[in-house]
């Protein structure tokens, strides 16, 4: 408990101090009428001034005591808020009588959340800064905030402690900035092309629209297990069947799978149904959806990631068997023959799992071979049908459906494909992925009766594609792992959080 540690209870103590000296320190009156950033703007101007500061005009800032340092009659401090930090001025004999000496100097610390009038002026060092008239304490912080020169580097306690985090890192903020801009971006680029904006359920009576393993609740009221949404893909789908001709959900799914740098459980992503189009049309749609972001957050088309370099003007297509070879520099004679591509795979010291088809196998080796290779934007295109089975066979080649994958800096964005709307072949489909689900394939795709229902009713030709906003973030933000681009990720209960688990 942290009311345990000595510096904390010693913060409490001045709290305290503070109560009995008639000063709350959990106020709730805030007069604040600028923010830093505007005030650092505003008053630019005084810099090119004779007369380096501007006592006529009035300011009140609200922010964290990030820095202080305290001297005789006067001390300087650096407050922060959300859009900046700006460095005050505090003087004896500006403030009341005793406030300097026996409150401010003695009670205020370090974290503490303050409220500062005062007006601009330029300190001899050249930095513009606020002269304080009138300072009031808002929050009092009983935690100390970690030592300033290195903040919280360790990743656990930034990803726990994400507010810690957020306190001590300003480019964090940054990042979560960013990933608020893009998916408002997203929203009103889908709008303005016409697509309508809905929701549909997270609790599912059949885990669909993907292939995962579901987490499951129970519904007391029903009596029934649930299981979480794994993807919107089966409900958009019935809305096209329903007369809509193009919608979206910026959604919440849950894989129960592993977590690494591009997994966590719970992850957002926005799939949209668009009637009377292709795949084709969708990597048109794709390819336009990038440039806007890139234009309204102003970010250069080549993008550093790590060390590599992304060049967003360069997008390419390739079907996926072409790239085993052409990329991934497997022999063309190999890649059509099960037997041979798991004699492959064995020369590599790549386990394979028993029982799996001819498309499964073509799937492992260009995640083996070429996924990690792919830079720029890359189309992944004609996937193998055994993969892929809510999605439109070719009609020149039906071993192959009308699919791609997005591929950027190595790692899948997108997912889409022409929609299957032939009921009796999505029927068959889906009693193969039973098939596999008896065999042992517990990411395989379960029956949906009540969908095959819905298309019999008639589909539009309809084309969808799913986008995974958290890994679009981490290529936007130069980040590497997906904790990064998630405020709160999932993490691995420390031992108090087993105990009270295994109490209840």
């Amino acid at each position: 408990m942290i009311f345990e540690n000595k510096f904390v209870q010693q913060r409490i103590e001045k709290a305290q101090l503070l109560k009995d000296a008639g000063f709350n320190p959990y106020s709730n009156e805030c007069k604040r009428n600028t923010t830093i950033d505007k005030f650092l703007n505003v008053n630019s101007d005084i810099k090119n001034r004779e007369n380096q500061r501007d006592e006529n005009r009035h300011y009140i800032v609200s922010g964290r005591i990030k820095l202080l340092r305290i001297m005789g009659k006067a001390s300087f401090a650096k407050i922060e808020d959300e859009s900046g930090m700006l460095q005050i001025y505090v003087a004896r004999d500006n403030l009341p009588e005793g406030f300097y000496n026996n409150t401010f100097k003695k009670l205020i610390e370090v974290g503490d959340i303050i409220e500062v009038s005062g007006y601009p002026f330029v300190t001899g060092k050249g930095e513009l800064s606020l002269h304080a008239n009138e300072l009031k304490l808002l929050t009092k912080a009983i935690a100390p905030l970690p030592e300033k020169f290195h903040g919280v580097t360790d990743k656990e306690i930034r990803y726990r402690k994400r507010y810690l985090d957020l306190i001590m890192n300003s480019e964090v903020r940054k990042t979560f900035q960013t990933r608020s801009k893009v998916i408002s971006l997203t929203r009103h680029f889908f709008e303005d092309k016409g697509f309508l904006e809905v929701e549909t359920p997270m609790m599912h009576p059949i885990p669909g629209g993907a292939n995962a393993k579901p987490f499951v609740t129970h519904h007391n009221a029903l009596g029934i297990d649930r299981f979480l949404r794994i993807a919107p893909e089966l409900y958009l789908k019935r809305l096209i069947v329903g007369g809509f001709e193009a919608v979206f959900e910026i959604n919440r799914n849950f894989r129960n799978e592993g977590m690494d740098a591009t997994h966590n459980p719970e992850f957002t992503s926005i799939e949209f149904y668009w009637a009377y189009k292709t795949y084709k049309d969708l990597i048109e749609i794709t390819k336009e959806y990038f440039q806007y972001l890139f234009e309204h957050l102003n970010l250069p088309t080549r993008l550093p990631y790590g060390d590599m370099e992304i060049n967003f003007e360069n997008f390419t297509e390739i079907a996926l068997i072409e790239s085993l070879t052409s990329i991934g520099g497997v022999a063309a004679e190999i890649t059509n023959d099960k037997e041979k591509i798991v004699e492959f795979l064995k020369s590599k010291n790549i386990s394979v799992k028993p029982n799996l088809n001819l498309g499964q196998l073509q799937g492992e080796l260009f995640d083996e071979f070429v996924e990690e290779k792919l830079i720029d934007p890359t189309f992944i295109t004609e996937y193998p049908v055994e993969i892929s089975p809510l999605a439109r066979r070719s009609d020149e080649n039906p071993a192959i459906t009308e699919r791609f994958e997005l591929f950027i800096a190595g790692r899948e964005i997108a997912n889409a494909f022409s929609e299957l709307n032939d009921p009796v072949d999505q029927y068959e489909r889906f009693k193969g992925q039973c098939e596999a689900k008896d065999a042992g394939d517990d990411e395989a795709h379960e029956m949906d009766e009540d969908f095959i229902d819905s298309l019999s009713y008639g589909m539009a030709p309809t084309a969808g594609q799913g986008i995974g906003i958290d890994r679009l973030v981490m290529l936007l933000t130069n980040e590497h792992s997906i904790r990064d681009v998630l405020l709160f990720p999932a993490m691995k209960p420390i031992h108090n959080e087993e105990k009270s688990q295994e109490e209840e």
